[in-house]
């Protein structure tokens, strides 16, 4: 792809998202989406390969069906109401269909399905990108309208940390697990949006940092299944030690940053008087972490065997660049003592 057609679809990604975040309008917000959808398609294609062409139709054709039962959604609302603004939705119809539509989007179970096979066809850097990014603009509608929608938010946060936490457990692609990492993820920030949009927002950002090491670290060294982690020793002894950390961090376990949002998160449950719920996302972690500690034990505590020249490899320069890694590494790694500051910045 010519640099200047990678450069235009990296900014339609970030108008599409800057329109979404900043409008208050429901055409201003779906017109955000669209422009996010199409701007991300010729990145999902570029590869010209049978399966990212199939990944970037799946994409496609699932963007589309959310997007159309959004704005029919907002119709409806407009035709009850009166009223276009995000924030004047009352109407229990329009209102479901919203959050069933962000929630297809987003890939929150049970409408998940697509998210682990799109994955599985991209390339690792177009798959950050839908990790990451792509969460930002639908997530901030959620959080505008979850309160109309409490018993619904929950039954999808709820099953969405036991379908990511189940459906990892099979999985040998590096690609397939970050989904369902994803799908997880996001049901933790599903079951408390309602109650502390803040505490959501902390849990997002956490999220995409660690997300965005482990792809980082996939990246450098082109690792996309279990069994080329066992061999990565040998190229970055370095990567090898940090990179079970770093899932560590994303399983919640502390004193990494990933125990934060999550320890944050089941005490408010507990605080809204849902202590079944709690239970039930807590022990849902556990599953997650089950795969991460198989991903780690590949990774680190396995050594294949090797000829003398494989295992000088590390000796060499890394091609890319170390800083962005370094300090996402630090962030994911490091990050737990300065929760406080970060507490004190979103509830101010």
């Amino acid at each position: 792809m010519s640099p200047h057609i990678f450069l235009l679809m990296c900014s339609g990604l970030v108008l599409g998202t800057m329109i979404t975040v900043t409008s208050s309008h429901w055409l201003m917000a779906w017109m955000g989406l669209e422009i996010n959808t199409l701007a991300i398609l010729p990145l999902m294609a570029q590869a010209h390969h049978p399966r990212a062409v199939e990944a970037a139709t799946k994409y496609f054709l699932t963007q589309a069906a959310a997007a159309a039962t959004l704005l029919f959604a907002s119709i409806i609302n407009a035709w009850i109401s009166g009223l276009w603004e995000i924030q004047m939705i009352n109407h229990p119809v329009p209102t479901t269909m919203m959050v069933c539509a962000l929630a297809l989007k987003l890939g929150l179970a049970p409408m998940h399905t697509w998210l682990p096979e799109v994955l599985q066809g991209l390339d690792l850097t177009t798959g950050l990108i839908l990790s990451t990014w792509q969460k930002l603009a639908p997530f901030a509608l959620l959080m505008q309208i979850s309160h109309q929608s409490s018993h619904l938010m929950l039954l999808f946060g709820l099953t969405s940390t036991l379908v990511g936490g189940w459906g990892g457990l099979n999985q040998t692609q590096m690609r397939k697990i970050l989904a369902y990492s994803s799908i997880a993820h996001l049901g933790w920030m599903v079951i408390v949006v309602q109650f502390s949009p803040s505490l959501t927002s902390l849990a997002l950002i956490t999220y995409i940092a660690m997300t965005s090491t482990v792809f980082i670290m996939l990246k450098m060294h082109s690792l996309t299944t279990i069994n080329g982690l066992s061999t990565s020793w040998t190229k970055a002894p370095l990567m090898a030690s940090a990179l079970p950390l770093t899932l560590l961090a994303l399983g919640g376990l502390p004193p990494t940053t990933g125990f934060a949002p999550k320890w944050f998160i089941l005490m408010e449950l507990v605080n809204q008087g849902l202590p079944l719920v709690a239970t039930i996302t807590a022990l849902s972690a556990l599953l997650s972490l089950y795969f991460y500690l198989r991903i780690s034990y590949s990774s680190s505590l396995t050594s294949s065997p090797n000829n003398l020249p494989a295992t000088a490899s590390w000796r060499l320069k890394p091609s890319t660049a170390q800083l962005p890694l370094a300090a996402l590494t630090m962030a994911t790694l490091l990050f737990l003592p300065l929760t406080p500051s970060f507490i004190a910045i979103l509830w101010p």
